[in-house]
């Protein structure tokens, strides 16, 4: 049920409520005359349905709660939204709260009523971890029936609005919460859309109810200057008025306030006082034609002198949302700021109403695609994100991202303008143009220069994305990638990647700890016997299928040798038996009291993410190593004498198995090296050198605050081959001039 609800009350209702009822909904009746009679009685059947399924509910201020519902109608009636919307936002709480059933609504008022009903319900009734989790849930499904139907979208926030409106009736321990949410999602939301007097009322009165001083603070100081600043306004809507006249120009002017929350905001990140705040009035003024607008702001430049940098034209390039709008702040009388949107009547009603307009022109029957179209990129990612992303929160995430009111223009090669949320980077400007340009990106040029594929883009900006057949995302673009879109793509190629590796890492795991039980090769899936044997295996170990059991086995949610036991037994059930000599060659070696060996595995360093090298020792070839198989997290090789490792080996010894190094390895492995050196000019430059002599790679370097003294320690993080190549590092350093002593880090144990 909707925040405003209580419980049930006796049945039977006064005629006093009853009479309320009547008053609303006849109110609501006289706002559709743009409807149709047959439409009309529609949206009567589903009033009666609400008032049925309402029966006896109460608003926290003792209204019947159908009282809300018709509120929320009458909202959507603003917007001229049709009988099918109209019906469903007078039966947007029955599925949540009344125990009707969408197979009741369908049958009454047909599947797309049903389905906007349904995609505005609420999952309370299905059971998540947390609130935080079926919040997310909720918004999912919401806003993914959003990019469906708008109108799903359109109804919540007239729901929200309403909700706001009358959330003084609510206990004050639930404000915080609710003008939060208001703010981080519904605002921003009605913002994207481009309904910017929801916007503005959803911000002013989240903000009324989460700051109520400074809200009553400031409302008082602009009645003030209100008051104050009365004859400075009319001087100068009488100046433009009078210039307007001479030039031929009809135009409606009408003057806009800045709204107590953006006056808040621009306080609060600017760390101004009111007083300091010279932008708090502007005016908007309506022309007939296009041209007009471009006129008229050639008439304003020469009545008043315009603020340098504060000229905006939306209306060669809209905005995301589809607003238009000519923008320009002029310094009036008293050098006070005042901001001018000059715009024809048709882009004031989208810029008020955004995809909320498609009903204002066109009233009978809308098709409710068509309004998608001035955000359908926007709406159209929504779903992209989801095929990506199946986690609620990670979802909800990657949708606040792109949130973000404000937005950067720029350029491909062939002059193609792309529209970016500010901030973004060249790996979101490439992710933009398709999925493959951003996951092949190497290199960029921004107007003709090589940048970094980190580097944010401004307006006006050329990019030409430079791309290779074999380059592959980085994890690390999570760290600045700015739109949704990237950041679920980027993602998803990353788990997809580890997935496959530790698929494969599970499979060879298997087919060793198999071998330790007198079987070579997994069994053939495809003979019936060997399928029921995997059946049985799949249920004992909890999976779905084969892949997903492999999945595990890499990941080190289930252990390769339990699962191997098990695979021999059924194994043996079907008449197979296993091999007594292989046993023997695999087991040989191992005492008895350690767990039955599940083979050696062969690392190269070519593994992927399914192998971890430990940061806390920094194995490489050449050191004797134990495989550690963490929960979720792979195998994690450590040196035999880590502490850390050894302290899991106490813990968990089911957990580990036998690595070796490949003879031939793929790549080279970081170790950390302390070097000692006396102080003085040109030291680090003569390590370096002898580094590079040696052919290692210095990827971190640390030196500490050690300034002034005789004697410094220089720690570096070194790509070696392996430890005879350490070995000739260290030579070479000891030989250097100046060094002291040249030694590896190894881990400390516990004490030491």
């Amino acid at each position: 049920m909707s925040e405003q609800a209580i419980a049930t009350t006796e049945t039977g209702a006064s005629a006093a409520p009853q009479a309320l009822v009547a008053a609303r909904f006849s109110a609501l009746e006289a706002a559709l005359d743009y409807l149709s009679a047959a439409e009309i009685e529609q949206v009567r059947q589903a009033f009666r349905f609400a008032d049925q399924a309402h029966a006896g509910q109460l608003r926290n201020n003792g209204d019947p709660y159908v009282t809300h519902p018709i509120a929320v109608a009458l909202q959507c009636t603003e917007w001229k939204l049709d009988a099918q919307a109209l019906c469903a936002a007078l039966m947007h709480d029955v599925l949540e709260d009344c125990g009707c059933t969408k197979d009741d609504l369908v049958q009454a008022f047909g599947p797309q009523v049903a389905d906007l009903v349904d995609g505005l319900t609420k999952l309370d009734k299905l059971e998540f971890d947390s609130r935080e989790q079926n919040q997310a849930e909720s918004f999912r499904k919401m806003l993914l029936a959003m990019a469906r139907d708008v109108r799903v979208i359109l109804i919540k926030l007239a729901d929200r609005t309403h909700n706001m409106r009358t959330l003084g009736d609510m206990p004050r321990r639930k404000w915080g919460r609710i003008s939060a949410e208001t703010l981080e999602i519904y605002a921003p939301i009605a913002h994207r859309l481009g309904l910017n007097n929801n916007y503005r009322e959803l911000q002013d009165l989240a903000f009324r109810h989460l700051h109520p001083w400074r809200y009553q603070a400031l409302s008082k100081a602009l009645d003030k200057s209100r008051t104050r600043r009365k004859d400075l306004v009319a001087k100068v809507r009488g100046e433009i008025e009078g210039a307007f006249l001479r030039h031929g120009l009809e135009a409606r002017i009408v003057g806009r306030e800045k709204t107590l929350y953006s006056i808040y905001n621009k306080m609060d990140s600017k760390h101004l006082s009111f007083a300091q705040v010279t932008d708090l009035y502007g005016f908007r003024v309506i022309l007939p034609e296009l041209l007009d607008c471009y006129r008229a702001l050639g008439i304003l430049h020469q009545i008043y002198k315009p603020l340098p940098g504060k000229f905006r034209d939306y209306i060669a390039i809209a905005k995301m949302n589809g607003y238009q709008s000519l923008h320009t702040t002029l310094v009036g009388p008293l050098g006070a700021n005042i901001e001018f949107q000059l715009r024809t009547p048709a882009m004031d009603v989208v810029a008020e109403s955004g995809v909320a307009a498609h009903w204002l022109y066109k009233s009978s029957a809308p098709d409710a695609q068509a309004a998608i179209e001035p955000d359908a990129q926007w709406l159209q990612s929504l779903l992209d994100i989801q095929h990506l992303t199946h986690d609620a929160a990670e979802f909800l995430d990657h949708i606040k991202i792109d949130l973000f009111p404000d937005s950067v223009y720029v350029f491909t090669p062939k002059s193609r303008i792309l529209t970016l949320a500010h901030g973004a980077t060249v790996v979101d400007f490439a992710y933009t143009i398709h999925s493959d340009v951003g996951s092949r990106a190497i290199g960029a040029k921004v107007n003709g220069e090589q940048v970094p594929l980190s580097t944010r883009l401004k307006n006006g900006d050329v990019v030409e994305i430079l791309t290779s057949p074999h380059a592959q995302p980085n994890p690390a673009w999570l760290g600045f990638v700015k739109t949704g879109r990237a950041r679920s793509k980027i993602r998803n190629h990353l788990k997809t990647l580890a997935l496959e590796e530790s698929h494969a890492l599970g499979e060879r795991l298997l087919l060793q700890a198999l071998r330790a039980e007198g079987f070579i090769g997994l069994p053939d899936d495809a003979d019936e016997a060997h399928q029921a044997a995997w059946d049985k295996l799949l249920r004992f170990a909890g999976n779905r299928n084969r892949r997903e059991l492999l999945t595990d086995l890499g990941l080190g949610k289930r252990i390769a040798g339990m699962v191997a036991k098990k695979l021999a037994a059924l194994l043996g059930e079907i008449g197979h038996k296993p091999d007594v000599l292989l046993i023997s060659q695999e087991r040989y070696g191992i005492a008895a009291a350690d767990q039955a060996s599940q083979g050696v595995v062969s690392l190269d360093g070519s593994e992927g993410a399914s192998v971890q090298y430990a940061d806390c020792c920094l194995p490489i070839p050449g050191d004797r190593i134990v495989g550690y198989l963490g929960k979720g997290d792979g195998l994690v090789v450590h040196t035999d004498d880590c502490p850390v490792g050894k302290r899991l080996l106490r813990r968990d010894s089911e957990r580990f198995l036998e690595v070796e190094w490949a003879e031939e390895p793929a790549r080279a492995f970081e170790t950390s090296v302390l070097v000692t050196v006396n102080n003085g000019t040109g030291v680090l430059a003569k390590v370096a050198a002898a580094l590079a002599a040696a052919e290692a790679d210095i990827t971190h370097l640390h030196m500490g605050d050690e300034r002034g003294q005789n004697t410094i320690d220089l720690r570096f993080a070194l790509a070696v081959r392996d430890r005879v190549h350490l070995a000739q590092v260290l030579r070479q350093l000891k030989r250097t001039a100046s060094v002291v002593r040249a030694q590896r880090l190894r881990p400390q144990r516990p004490g030491s």
